[in-house]
């Protein structure tokens, strides 16, 4: 495969303008596109995928992976060993809200359904990955500007050394750069004070219990409702402990910082963490947007994926299999459009993530909203708690195995689709 195309242009100020021209330009890189840029680069396409920040990176995040992301990951050809922190979870405990702990086993023996690594490690070494397939990727280098024309995006994009910077033509451009995309304000398709349906605080501990180095747990706390707290094992006397909540509810995004400390000192919170817990360093809030359903996901030759067309789950808000899959829908569009055509990939793309996930968001926001009751929270964990098939199927249904509305869209129903193998066999 050919590198990108270089060229100088001149400058007002005497001095260098680097072009690029590339089949692709992906901005953001983290996994919406890194997956879009090692798709399209395997397919044989010039890609350049740029980021304004340096790898490794923390993201603010859970850090846990479902089977659905486990699946693309693999396909990706992204290694576990390649991140020192990659944990695998083959049971899931859930507590709910008046205090009734059940264990969810996950399938044994058909492969790996659950995991947890540090997205300072997933995110590099999905960059990693994406260098190996051929893609030109370019680290600290922010987007600061960009212009659509009849057969081209050009993005104005600076860099320490690069002069007057760099301007990159190409035929289509993904936008994978989060929830406050500046490519979406570049193009004026932003949303002007959009600040998600969830916020969500972490801290990574360490010395916790051999419980919490090990178990995944999720906490109903009737105060959090529809939100949860949450422990996921890192390994190594590690976690990486946090709670969501959906904006708007009882618990407002000011009074998380004060709830910490007394969330932390909850008797049930404290044993499983254990006597020797320490904080890794600072707490970190983030928002998490879910709200696809409202969200222009293209505008031209431009396609936006993951949170920047607000892809999380809205009932969990995990998000990293949603990036994934809509990053690898934006390169298949791409790659499946004819030349003389370009912007039918928008139109792909955008059937695509109607078919495939606006509705399990729908469906997922529904139950969110029935899960802001305790009554209802305590009968769908006891439900799903009854015998060793509903416990075993409820965990896999929570881990995206399947499509979060598979059961109630029959365009989707195929053999196996309740009963395949996980990822990395």
């Amino acid at each position: 495969m050919a590198p990108p195309r270089l060229a100088l242009a001149g400058t007002a100020t005497g001095r260098s303008l680097r072009r690029v021209l590339s089949d692709v330009a992906i901005v953001g890189a983290g996994p919406a596109g890194a997956a879009a840029a090692i798709t399209l680069a395997r397919a044989g396409r010039q890609v350049t995928l740029v980021d304004k920040a340096t790898f490794p990176r923390d993201k603010f995040c859970g850090d846990g992976l479902t089977a659905g992301a486990l699946r693309l990951l693999e396909g990706l050809g992204l290694a576990p060993g390649l991140m020192a922190s990659w944990r695998e979870v083959t049971d899931v405990w859930i507590r709910s809200p008046r205090g009734r702990t059940v264990p969810f086993g996950l399938p044994r023996g058909g492969g790996l359904f659950a995991a947890v690594a540090r997205r300072q490690d997933l995110d590099a070494a999905l960059v990693d990955v994406a260098r190996q397939a051929g893609v030109d990727v370019r680290e600290g280098h922010p987007v600061t500007g960009a212009v659509q024309d009849a057969d081209r995006v050009t993005l104005h994009v600076n860099a320490p050394d690069d002069g007057d910077g760099t301007r990159i033509e190409a035929r289509h451009v993904i936008g994978a750069d989060g929830m406050w995309s500046p490519l979406r304000k570049h193009l004026g398709v932003d949303r002007p004070g959009y600040r998600g349906e969830w916020h969500a605080f972490r801290q990574y501990v360490h010395h916790v219990s051999s419980r919490a180095a090990t178990e995944l747990w999720v906490m109903f706390e009737p105060d959090l409702l529809p939100g949860y707290f949450w422990s996921f094992p890192l390994g190594d006397g590690q976690a990486n402990i946090g709670f969501g909540i959906v904006r708007g509810g009882a618990v407002t995004t000011h009074d998380m910082k004060q709830l910490w400390p007394e969330l932390l000192a909850r008797p049930h919170i404290r044993e499983l963490l254990g006597p020797d817990a320490e904080p890794e360093g600072t707490h970190r809030a983030w928002p998490i947007p879910t709200d696809l359903g409202d969200v222009v996901l293209t505008d031209g030759r431009v396609l936006f994926a993951g949170d920047a067309i607000a892809a999380a789950d809205p009932m969990t808000g995990e998000g990293i299999g949603q990036a994934l899959a809509t990053g690898q829908w934006a390169a298949e569009a791409v790659l499946a459009c004819s030349p003389g055509r370009p912007l039918e990939a928008a139109r792909r793309y955008e059937r695509t993530v109607r078919r495939d996930l606006a509705r399990d968001q729908r469906f997922a926001a529904s139950l969110g909203r029935g899960l802001a009751h305790p009554a209802v929270a305590e009968f769908a964990i006891g439900a799903g708690g009854l015998t060793a098939w509903t416990r075993r199927n409820f965990g896999r249904w929570l881990f995206e195995d399947y499509p979060r509305a598979a059961a109630l869209t029959p365009d989707r129903w195929r053999r196996g689709l309740f009963t395949s193998t996980g990822a990395y066999r």
